[in-house]
């Protein structure tokens, strides 16, 4: 399944929910989804792996690389040390 930025424009507890839905679907129908999605705090906290795409489509940062990296923790979350770890329940 591809998801382009589900939480564009909702309320913050309508997002909270989107994502409990995406991870519900992911689990129980075991379907591998590919999510596209500014909101990186709330989509890094359920995904099991994280691109950061550079100009063209260049990958920049990946994995845990990506949640350990100083550089993409003050761009991404404003602040180092901030990276979410799973931050919404399933």
């Amino acid at each position: 399944m591809l998801l382009d930025e589900p939480s564009l424009g909702l309320a913050p507890l309508v997002v909270e929910d989107i994502y409990q839905i995406i991870q519900k679907i992911n689990a129980e129908q075991r379907m591998a989804m590919l999510l596209v999605e500014q909101n990186a705090r709330a989509s890094l906290g359920i995904a099991d792996e994280g691109y950061v795409l550079e100009t063209a489509g260049r990958s920049e940062w990946s994995g845990e690389k990506l949640r350990e990296n100083e550089d993409v923790q003050n761009f991404i979350w404003g602040y180092p040390g901030s990276a979410p770890g799973r931050a919404i329940a399933k």
